[in-house]
């Protein structure tokens, strides 16, 4: 495997966020993580009033965007326009959410870029992680963002690991991809567009695109998912 297919434009089409320009910057789209606090902020300021409305310490919120009651929501965050937060959602900060999303009831966000038309729906935790345009996490799906030596993080691809230093990343998702339920991201997962992660997989490591992980641990083409 060649770790080329990791870059940030192997992964995304950056037409469908407002992380667009922090992105196009880097090599490998983890390296936007350190910097996404201080984006998000910097853009905030600069959402036209007649769209976004202003809800706390930098905290912007398009008001097409549906939030139910009883959550929470901390800055820098910015919600886009016609998503929906719904109850018991915990977004503790450092979160771009992009257009017609949805972040769901006891979902937790924390430092993390959505794309456009994600969905994290049903009792997810995504943290240090940049999810793809369309891409969907099932029920339960969660990343998990450090390592329990407390070391930095890795990418692993085939024999080799590249290394990131960070000592949190959860996992590049690439557009369209498809998380089933109860599935743990570990550490330094990246799955390649349009992939699909089996529902109770453990994964680490590349996926690349087109490609299925079964909770075997197995991996078949896209097309051969029988």
């Amino acid at each position: 495997m060649n770790k080329d297919m990791l870059r940030t434009k192997e992964l995304y089409d950056l037409s469908h966020t407002a992380a667009a320009p922090l992105l196009e910057n880097t090599q490998y789209p983890w390296e936007a993580l350190s910097q996404l606090g201080d984006y998000i902020v910097e853009l905030g300021k600069t959402l036209p009033a007649g769209e976004y409305e202003q809800r706390g310490e930098d905290v912007w919120i398009h008001k097409t965007a549906k939030i139910y009651p009883n959550n929470y929501i901390a800055g820098p965050c910015i919600i886009g326009p016609e998503t929906e937060v719904r109850p018991g959602a915990f977004i503790r900060g450092k979160a771009l959410v992009g257009a017609h999303c949805v972040v769901g009831n006891s979902t937790e966000l924390k430092n993390v870029i959505l794309f456009d038309n994600v969905q994290v729906p049903h009792y997810n935790y995504v943290g240090d992680s940049i999810l793809g345009y369309k891409s969907h996490m099932g029920a339960g799906a969660l990343t998990s963002n450090v390592k329990q030596d407390k070391t930095p993080v890795t990418v692993r691809v085939g024999e080799e690991r590249l290394e990131t230093g960070l000592k949190k990343f959860g996992a590049m998702l690439g557009d369209h991809v498809e998380v089933g339920c109860n599935s743990v991201l570990n550490p330094g997962t990246v799955v390649g567009r349009g992939s699909h992660v089996y529902p109770l997989s453990m994964m680490r490591g590349f996926l690349p695109s087109g490609m299925i992980h079964k909770n075997s641990g197995e991996t078949v083409p896209l097309q051969e998912r029988r």
